[in-house]
């Protein structure tokens, strides 16, 4: 079992930064490939970024160039480095993990979830 708690969130002007933490239960955290998600009201939960056991990672083409993912596996936990947000950028942001995957992109491969933390961009 894995837990998940994500910090970081808040209100953020356009241009601006903010970086997320999620801290992870358990002592299998190395062995588990953790991924962001965001969702937008109205709108389907989105992929952002993913990174594996190893530290591979995958960007969603949006934000390439402007989020970073890394982990700590000493600490249990991963971070999102996020700079030159944008309006587009707002969402709750979900933090997730999988112990094994076919499409890292999708939902439905993670089996465990943080429970969100809001992040706003205004313009």
């Amino acid at each position: 079992q894995v837990q998940l708690v994500e910090s970081g969130g808040g209100l953020v002007q356009a241009g601006g930064s903010l970086r997320l933490s999620c801290a992870a239960s358990g002592r299998t955290f190395s062995s588990v490939a953790m991924a962001w998600f965001r969702q937008a009201p109205g709108k389907e939960r989105a992929f952002v970024v993913f990174i594996s056991w190893s530290a591979i990672t995958y960007y969603a083409d949006s934000v390439k160039g402007r989020f970073t993912i890394s982990r700590d596996n000493a600490k249990n936990t991963v971070f999102l480095q996020m700079n030159s947000l944008r309006p587009e950028d707002t969402a709750v942001y979900y933090c997730a993990a999988t112990r094994g995957y076919s499409d890292y992109a999708m939902p439905r491969e993670y089996d465990y979830w943080g429970q969100g933390t809001q992040v706003t961009v205004s313009s």
